[in-house]
């Protein structure tokens, strides 16, 4: 039997302490425990890594404080456009969407995409329709608006005006949530969910549904979700290049995510970070950014969680 692992990461866009309260901060943490609390009961009960991950994200999205579903950007045209993919390292399946507006959990549309057999990504009005038809919940769009995203939108459109858009922190722009698991068997899994930058072109797709590059898994080597400037994770094929560096260089898990986080992708002087887990031991979350939600469960059993650079404890998983 091995032992079983489960980490998250809420996106590297983590905003200065002092532009929320402290209550803010507290509610971040404990959804980021209940998303860890929902995959580990997966896992404790004998579930599969893919299950798992599933569980973990569907509570991420439904928070309104992450850029997943209930709390997703919005995109130039004051609409939301979601996109989801996850990863079984058993089979290394895959099942992806992107584009989509009406489907309340994004990563749910993206295992029945996996599942089904038939594609590994759909896009669009044809991905919704998809989903539809395998009976998941959809809804409107005001249901994944938040104030704090209008907020977001605003504040980036005034900025690209007053031609100071690079100034942008990394929490006004970008934003994802991931997670990585490893079952009773051993088996690996990922998965990543996000609603895009703020103020992005409709019809943009990042790295989040694109196995690879934000999101990857393989049995025996990692399974990885990244967070950040979608783009740069697309030309340097990040989360499979960590992968790579394990399976080929012999780098262990922690030299393969750093040099790709703090080497490769902080070359492009990007944001940028990834929750990762190896066949063995517990997850590890490097970033390069003020801070990144993130969370695990320790072998102890006891969850970790963090917004900032200190750690938190978030009570028995």
């Amino acid at each position: 039997m091995a032992t079983i692992a489960l980490g998250l990461h809420g996106g590297c866009g983590t905003l200065d302490r002092s532009m929320l309260s402290e209550a803010e901060w507290q509610e971040s943490r404990e959804h980021i425990a209940a998303a860890l609390r929902a995959g580990w009961a997966v896992l404790n009960a004998g579930g599969s890594a893919v299950e798992a991950v599933e569980a973990t994200i569907i509570a991420l999205e439904d928070s309104p404080h992450f850029n997943a579903g209930h709390g997703a950007a919005l995109t130039e045209a004051s609409q939301h456009e979601l996109d989801a993919s996850i990863m079984d390292g058993t089979t290394l399946e895959a099942g992806a969407i992107c584009s989509v507006r009406r489907i309340r959990n994004p990563i749910k549309a993206a295992r029945a995409v996996m599942n089904s057999g038939r594609a590994v990504l759909l896009c669009g009005a044809a991905a919704d329709v998809f989903a539809e038809r395998e009976g998941l919940a959809m809804v409107e769009q005001d249901y994944f608006r938040t104030e704090r995203r209008v907020e977001a939108l605003s504040a980036i459109k005034a900025r690209a005006a007053a031609g100071t858009l690079a100034g942008a922190s990394e929490a006004e722009k970008h934003g994802t949530v991931g997670a990585v698991a490893r079952d009773a068997k051993g088996h690996l899994a990922a998965g990543t969910s996000t609603g895009g930058y703020t103020n992005k072109p409709e019809g943009r797709v990042g790295d989040s549904p694109i196995i690879g590059a934000g999101t990857y898994a393989k049995d025996g080597v990692c399974a990885v979700s990244g967070t950040g400037m979608g783009e740069i994770f697309i030309r340097r094929v990040a989360a499979y290049d960590v992968a790579a560096r394990i399976q080929y260089a012999g780098q262990t898990l922690e030299q393969a995510a750093n040099e790709v986080v703090f080497k490769i992708l902080s070359s492009h002087e990007i944001g940028a970070g990834m929750i990762a887990l190896g066949s063995e031991g517990l997850p590890i979350a490097p970033f390069n950014t003020l801070g990144m939600y993130r969370g695990w469960v320790d072998a102890d059993g006891d969850i970790i969680v963090a917004t900032h650079h200190d750690l938190h404890q978030g009570g028995r998983a």
